[in-house]
């Protein structure tokens, strides 16, 4: 007997926001078909009335988690030290690599 149990939930004809509809399809993934279908596969218990109410707590947690609205980034810059640490630090990698060459021939310039 198969206790295995694949949920299809259809994100197109939902009634969710269009923002929730395109972030279920972005955490979807794989799992959102060309018809944008989601397929919750589910077979980690013995019985399948186990599986039917697993696949439906995955799809619950999708659709809250869709439901979040991400944080917008904060746009940051640099301290004042740090941008000074970096420039030090520029500077001396190139006093390092300015003093690899070969050393001026002496014989060359009399």
């Amino acid at each position: 007997m198969a206790t295995a149990v694949e949920l299809r939930f259809d994100i197109g004809r939902a009634a969710l926001p269009d923002d929730v509809k395109a972030r279920l399809r972005a955490l979807g993934g794989s799992r959102v078909t060309d018809d944008d279908v989601l397929i919750i596969d589910s077979r980690e218990h013995r019985t399948q009335g186990q599986n039917r109410a697993a696949a439906r707590e995955r799809l619950v947690a999708l659709v809250r988690a869709a439901s979040r609205r991400p944080r917008r980034r904060l746009a940051s810059k640099p301290t004042a030290g740090a941008c000074e640490r970096r420039i030090a630090t520029k500077k001396l990698r190139g006093r390092i690599k300015a003093g690899r060459g070969r050393p001026p021939d002496d014989d060359a310039t009399r």
